[in-house]
């Protein structure tokens, strides 16, 4: 279950791969049509920004191996403190009922074993990210009856390692971030004043998706309009690439904190 289009590819790209392999349908959520993301320069007469973005998730699906995609339709809801937030139709302003309501119809429909989520800030407070928490804890709420071994997955960000891996690139002389390395501190501020994605031992799941890191740069590739290839993403180095994208870390639902190494569908 994820806010915007490319979310899935990022946040979980490794582990849809995985699951695709080893035989487990796979069916991605999308709240929002990322409405406030970038806007290309070559969208053709009459096509939204919103069709753009279907279409490539579409892609990236299919890189993923996705076996189904569910369109929530809501509208993004921009950073914190945007008008954005308070537009009716946006996904911060659901109804979480009604909202939950509907995802807990697909984990029904699907009768699903795993449901992944983020962590309670969406990792860095975007507040589509921050409802998708909500709504999806609201979902798992509902379903409990009906699908009483279902496992809730909270995907989020271990900031040590994210910690870890820049302080090694600085010491390399290479910078490492979304933005330059020097700059980009995973314990400042983020969109919501919380620092990015949970610390380590606040964490249950690590989950080696190495093997995966070419699906997962193709379906990021497939968000064209959001990621070119002199981004971040895709200007990093291949072994670069899979030691900051190689591993996918989560936080089961009724698990004690104690990152261990795991599978979504293994005990």
């Amino acid at each position: 279950f994820h806010a915007h289009p490319d979310d899935e590819a990022i946040a979980t790209g490794g582990s849809m791969a995985r699951a695709h392999t080893d035989g487990h349908r796979v069916v991605l959520i999308v709240a929002t049509n990322g409405e406030h993301g970038e806007v290309p320069d070559d969208l053709a007469a009459g096509e939204a920004l919103a069709d753009r973005r279907r279409a490539e998730t579409e892609r990236s699906g299919k890189a993923l191996g996705a076996d189904r995609i569910v369109w929530l339709g809501y509208s993004d809801s921009g950073m914190s403190g945007w008008d954005a937030n308070d537009h009716d139709h946006s996904f911060w302003q659901a109804d979480l009922d009604e909202a939950a309501g509907r995802v807990a119809d697909v984990l029904r429909e699907e009768r699903a074993d795993v449901f992944t989520i983020y962590d309670w800030h969406g990792n860095y407070g975007h507040p589509d990210h921050v409802q998708v928490h909500r709504v999806g804890c609201r979902a798992e709420q509902m379903v409990a009856h009906d699908l009483p071994g279902l496992r809730v997955f909270e995907a989020t960000m271990n900031r040590d390692a994210m910690r870890r891996q820049i302080q090694m690139a600085r010491e390399a002389g290479q910078s490492f971030g979304p933005v330059d390395g020097d700059d980009f501190d995973p314990d400042s501020p983020m969109d919501d004043g919380n620092p990015m994605g949970t610390p380590e031992a606040e964490l249950t799941m690590m989950v080696d998706v190495s093997a995966f890191v070419a699906s997962k740069r193709e379906a990021i590739g497939a968000h064209r309009s959001q990621v070119s290839d002199s981004s971040f993403f895709m200007a990093m180095p291949p072994d670069a690439f899979t030691m900051a994208f190689g591993t996918e870390w989560f936080i089961e639902h009724g698990v004690e904190p104690g990152m261990r190494s795991g599978w979504l569908f293994e005990p």
